[in-house]
């Protein structure tokens, strides 16, 4: 993905981007959650040359120290990288590599809005792995990075 090529809105997307919030609904329920706190923190890097990589860690994290926290830790993350493009309104990522085998090889889909200087990527509904297949849409704000 050539610089030079880009959309107005992939041109938009390229940069690096700060978490601001992750939320999940259920869709069964309707219920919104903010499974990974109010605090998360976390990083986007959209290249100009088609490279994405996200890492996201839940609120309050510490290392474990037995197999049970290490399993609690991994809940308490998403990260994975591929090449991404635009098609319409959504951000289509072909996974590579991921904190959860069951995303690589798979698109992963996000409807995108800005709002001044913030990216709002929302997923369709999809099981999620660290729900054990529980149905949700997620919402993740990130805003600009100056530095």
């Amino acid at each position: 993905m050539p610089h030079a090529q880009l959309t107005e809105d992939a041109n938009r997307i390229v940069g690096t981007w700060k978490l601001v919030s992750v939320v999940y609904e259920d869709v069964a329920t309707g219920e919104r959650s903010l499974p990974l706190g109010e605090h998360p923190v976390g990083y986007q890097l959209a290249t100009a040359a088609g490279r994405w990589i996200a890492i996201v860690n839940g609120e309050g994290r510490t290392p474990p120290a037995n197999e049970a926290e290490r399993s609690k830790t991994l809940l308490s993350m998403i990260a994975y990288t591929g090449r991404w493009r635009v098609e319409d309104d959504k951000v289509v990522t072909r996974v590579e590599a991921a904190w959860q085998p069951a995303w690589v090889g798979t698109d992963q889909i996000r409807q995108f809005t800005f709002d001044g200087d913030k990216l709002v990527l929302a997923s369709p509904p999809q099981p999620h792995p660290n729900l054990l297949g529980t149905v949700v849409r997620l919402f993740v704000t990130w805003e600009r990075d100056p530095d």
